[in-house]
């Protein structure tokens, strides 16, 4: 029932990321509204992490699979592909190691933002 729950509130934030996506006049992906929107509602304790937990370690665990519709794309529409092979390879390439660096740089900029909470804590 715990999973159910779970699965609940993250639908129920994507249905709203859905709706605000209808409403606003500019043209920003459903996907990204939601998240946006699961980061302020986590963000003000509104859902707390273990409120989600167990349904985002499963989709963590299986989030290959959410790659095979797109590979099977390309591989469909390989023949429009084939002529562009290269400049897409070097898109694919590039975008991949701009985002590890983003990646790398965020997650060493949140440590250092921890890092600092943490210091000034014991000074309290």
């Amino acid at each position: 029932m715990k999973s159910l729950f779970q699965v609940g509130i993250v639908l129920a934030v994507c249905l709203a990321g859905e709706l605000i996506s209808e409403v606003i006049p500019i043209a920003i992906p459903t996907s990204v509204i939601s998240m946006i929107l699961l980061l302020a509602l986590l963000l003000t304790k509104c859902i707390k992490p273990r409120h989600i937990e167990r349904f985002g370690d499963f989709l963590l665990k299986n989030m290959a699979f959410f790659f095979i519709p797109a590979g099977v794309a390309i591989m469909e529409q390989f023949d429009l592909l084939k002529n562009y092979l290269l400049p897409f390879l070097l898109i694919c390439f590039v975008t991949t190691v701009l985002t590890f660096l983003a990646t790398a740089y965020t997650v060493k900029a949140v440590m250092a933002v921890q890092k600092k909470i943490r210091e000034g804590k014991r000074y309290e």
